[in-house]
């Protein structure tokens, strides 16, 4: 499984920042060279949350938590 973390930081107040799961490869097609190059499921959920600017991402495989740094 490879999951993608986002780190999201709110428009309105820009040192608001927190990461999220945006997606895991148990329900979409991602592979880890395509999680490393910005994978396409970043746009899309973008697109879906306009209050928030994307900061960074990192790729983590297997089932950690996403959480820390």
């Amino acid at each position: 499984m490879i999951k993608i973390i986002a780190v999201l930081c709110n428009l309105s107040s820009p040192a608001n920042c927190h990461e999220q799961t945006v997606t895991t490869s148990d329900f979409a097609d991602i592979s880890m060279q395509s999680c490393l190059m910005g994978a396409p499921q970043l746009a899309g959920w973008m697109k879906l949350h306009p209050a928030e600017r994307l900061a960074g991402w990192r790729c983590v495989i297997g089932k950690q938590d996403g959480r820390g740094a």
